[in-house]
C-alpha cells in the first residue's frame, strides 16, 4: 500500500480537499452511487450530496463498487436535490448541472478558478437533472460525445467530470 501512495483513512479524512462536491439527484442504482464515491475518493472530492430516493450507505450493493470509500469520503443525505443545492448556494458553491441544455458549456472548455468551490449535479439514471433543480443552478456543464448515443452512465459521467475539475490540481501537485 505504501508504494503506491494510498492513504489510509485517517489521511484521507485529514488530506486537504478538492472544493467540490457530487451531488446525486434520484439515483436508482447502488452501483452507481458507490462508483460515485470512489471516483469521490481518487480525486480528493470534498464529499457527496444525496438527495432523493438515491440509496445511503451502508448497503452491500453500494459497498460492492465503492471498495470502501463510503468510510473516507464526507457524505450527507438531503430530502430533496433542491434543497440540496439551495444549501450548497448558500454555502458559496458554484452549482453545475451535469446536463445538454441550451447554453451549456462543454466540458473541455471550462476552467474553474483556483480555489473555487463547485457543487456538480448528477441527474437520474433516465431523466437526467429534474428542471425545477436546473432553474436554480449556476450553469451546466456538458460533456460532448461524438457517437449516436448522447447520454453516459452517471458513473462514467461522474469520473469525467471530476477528473476535469481534478485535473488543474493535479498538475501542480506533480510539478511540486
Amino acid at each position: 500500500m505504501d508504494e503506491l501512495g494510498r492513504k489510509t483513512v485517517a489521511e484521507f479524512k485529514q488530506a486537504s480537499k478538492n472544493p467540490v462536491v457530487a451531488v446525486l439527484d434520484n439515483i436508482r442504482s447502488m452501483h452507481n452511487v458507490g462508483s460515485v464515491f470512489r471516483t469521490a475518493d481518487a480525486f480528493l472530492a470534498e464529499g457527496v450530496v444525496l438527495c432523493g430516493y438515491t440509496p445511503q450507505p451502508p448497503h452491500r450493493d453500494i459497498h460492492k463498487t465503492a471498495l470502501g470509500a463510503t468510510e473516507s469520503v464526507d457524505w450527507v443525505y438531503t430530502p430533496t436535490t433542491l434543497e440540496a443545492v439551495l444549501q450548497l448556494k448558500e454555502q458559496g458553491y458554484r452549482v453545475l448541472g451535469i446536463e445538454q441544455t441550451e447554453g451549456s458549456i462543454s466540458l473541455e472548455t471550462y476552467t474553474a478558478q483556483p480555489g473555487e468551490k463547485i457543487a456538480v449535479v448528477f441527474g437520474n439514471e433516465v431523466e437526467g437533472v429534474d428542471q425545477d433543480v436546473l432553474q436554480h443552478c449556476d450553469g451546466c456543464l456538458e460533456i460532448p460525445q461524438l457517437g449516436m448515443k448522447h447520454s453516459l452512465n452517471i458513473s462514467v459521467a461522474a469520473g469525467i467530470v471530476l477528473w476535469k475539475l481534478s485535473e488543474q490540481r493535479i498538475i501542480d501537485l506533480k510539478r511540486g
